[in-house]
């Protein structure tokens, strides 16, 4: 085809795919989806494999191909024009309970030629626990609702009957909105998919797709090839199982690297565990695919031919891809140690690609009654646990930027807003002095925040890692780790509790004070070797100490105020 017709329809997929999150973040209702843009979108072929990816929260990118595809194979010989289906199911090609998929064929001229596609992360889906992370879970009944593929819209018309029973076991009504935002992103994406059709017809589509794919392979192979050929192995750890706050898992991988192919085994990983600190295979595959992207140091389209490539081995029972019916309300979380594991293995081979330890995860859902608004409330304090990144050769790691798998800087919470949708009255958020690793290039900086709950009866549930000083965000080639994470509650009656790393905390009263540290990145390279004006810089700007500055940098500050330097002891 011409080129330039192919990159003409190429960026009206990715227009398409832009206008469908415009209508998700302007229509939808909970703070998920509206500032903590906890969602992705697809558009598919007709048999499901993935065109154009639009991705907010890049976890939920190719952990939703092996759904999608479920759900097309599951309804075959019985999809039309105007359905809906949902699915979250984990055991047919979902990656967590809580995200949802809202699936819509597209019609042209009576035939099915493609798929729009929602994935968002949802407030509650019932389960034991509201918000539906319950790290007592040792099944997936106890987490929540398990959607298989179904129907909801049949022909344009809405099924009430199955809609009530979805709806009807979830708590909030917030999320029942939700879902009809997501499903207003996908008529959005069929209208404009149609209007595509209507300029160029069928064959044109499928011929530039499969250019775009050709071209995405090739690209692909490009940048496989610059990685020497060889066999590269990792062993990362996961800690606390949610049962035993000191069990350690640990993640094995091995990656085979053969001109043009890569071959990513996780055999010898630790067998599923007995709760929810599991990972549905999807999510493996997803975390993957995020880690190739950002080793790969160039734009690159996020569509099924880079699977052409790349082959996952995954042990059936392994904690990276578990048997039914394992909880995995944790799962998403693991994207952090995959990669991590990747990072790690690949250190060798492309020393000046690779980042050091990111803050590992450790965030809060609240949960409870809001008696000013006299309604209950779930949120996730994204803000609170978003940490540093690692730092990378030639750049230092990103401040408060949250986990690899959330896409960082796109999943934030205005303050405001954030106290006017929850009883919470929040006293500080701001970067935590000395909580990133130092190195040549300094890790990413944490984050400090303290809040009042305002209303009796709270519920927390808590979900991470790296709550000690061995689990912090390790440093590389001579950098220091970051600091490490906590989570802290202290009552009106003077008592502390300090959280585990996955944790139930309910009946919390009134007055209670939370306190967060979200850690900093490790640090990349000798610190001894970073820059004399910029560290003293950076303690006038207060993001390192006086007495760090001289620890681990080597540098004697005279006047913090000025930032000027006494003295370098290198």
């Amino acid at each position: 085809m011409d080129p330039i017709l192919v990159s003409v329809i190429s960026n009206r997929l990715r227009s398409i795919g832009r206008q469908m999150g415009a209508v998700i973040e302007r229509s939808a209702h909970s703070p998920l989806l509206v500032e903590g843009r906890d969602f992705s979108l697809g558009i598919y072929t007709k048999d499901g494999q993935l065109i154009e990816q639009t991705e907010y929260i890049p976890i939920l990118g190719y952990a939703a191909v092996p759904g999608v595809k479920a759900v097309i194979n599951y309804f075959k010989g019985d999809i039309h024009e105007g359905d809906v289906f949902l699915h979250n199911d984990t055991f047919s090609g979902g990656n967590q309970n809580s995200d949802w998929k809202v699936l819509r064929p597209v019609f042209f001229e009576g035939e099915c030629v493609a798929w729009t596609v929602v994935t968002g992360h949802q407030a509650d889906v019932g389960g034991a626990v509201p918000g539906s992370y319950n790290p007592h879970a040792t099944d997936l009944w106890q987490e929540g609702l398990r959607i298989t593929p179904i129907k909801v819209y049949e022909k344009g018309q809405k099924r009430r009957d199955v809609w009530d029973l979805i709806f009807g076991n979830i708590r909030l009504p917030i999320v029942a909105d939700d879902i009809q935002a997501m499903i207003g992103g996908c008529v959005v994406g069929e209208r404009e998919l149609v209007n595509l059709l209507k300029q160029y017809d069928v064959n044109t589509l499928n011929q530039a797709v499969n250019e775009i794919f050709d071209s995405t392979e090739k690209m692909a192979h490009e940048i496989i090839e610059r990685i020497p050929n060889g066999v590269y192995s990792s062993r990362w750890w996961v800690n606390d199982d949610g049962f035993n706050p000191d069990a350690k898992m640990n993640i094995d991988l091995k990656i085979k690297v053969e001109d043009q192919h890569l071959t990513f085994d996780f055999t010898g990983t630790h067998p599923q565990t007995k709760g929810y600190v599991n990972a549905p295979f999807p999510v493996t595959l997803s975390s993957v695919m995020i880690a190739f992207f950002m080793l790969s140091e160039q734009e690159i389209a996020r569509n099924e031919a880079i699977q052409r490539c790349i082959t996952i081995n995954v042990p059936e029972g392994s904690m990276l891809n578990p048997r039914f019916p394992a909880a995995s309300g944790f799962g998403n979380h693991l994207s952090d140690q995959i990669c991590s594991a990747v990072f790690l293995a690949l250190s060798e081979a492309l020393p000046e690609r690779i980042t050091a330890g990111w803050n590992p995860l450790l965030s809060t859902i609240m949960n409870g009654f809001d008696e000013r608004r006299n309604a209950p409330y779930v949120d996730i304090l994204l803000n609170a646990s978003k940490g540093g990144s690692g730092g990378t050769y030639g750049a230092d790691g990103y401040d408060h930027i949250g986990l690899i798998a959330s896409g960082g800087a796109l999943a934030a919470q205005d303050p405001e807003m954030f106290e006017i949708t929850n009883p919470f009255f929040l006293h500080k958020y701001e970067y935590a002095m000395d909580s990133a690793g130092s190195g040549q290039w300094r890790g990413g900086l944490g984050v400090e925040t303290e809040l009042t709950i305002l209303s009796d009866g709270a519920q927390a549930s808590v979900f991470g890692d790296g709550d000690k000083d061995e689990t912090a965000a390790p440093g590389i080639l001579g950098g220091s780790s970051g600091v490490a994470n906590y989570v802290k509650f202290e009552y009106p009656n003077g008592e502390t509790y300090q959280t585990k790393t996955k944790d139930l905390i309910s009946n919390i009263p009134a007055g209670t004070i939370y306190k967060q540290l979200a850690g900093g990145g490790g640090g990349y390279g000798d610190p001894k070797k970073r820059p004399v004006e910029l560290v003293a810089k950076e303690v006038k700007y207060g993001y390192i100490s006086k007495e760090t500055a001289e620890k681990q940098y080597g540098v004697k500050i005279k006047d913090v105020k000025r930032g000027s330097v006494a003295e370098v002891v290198r």
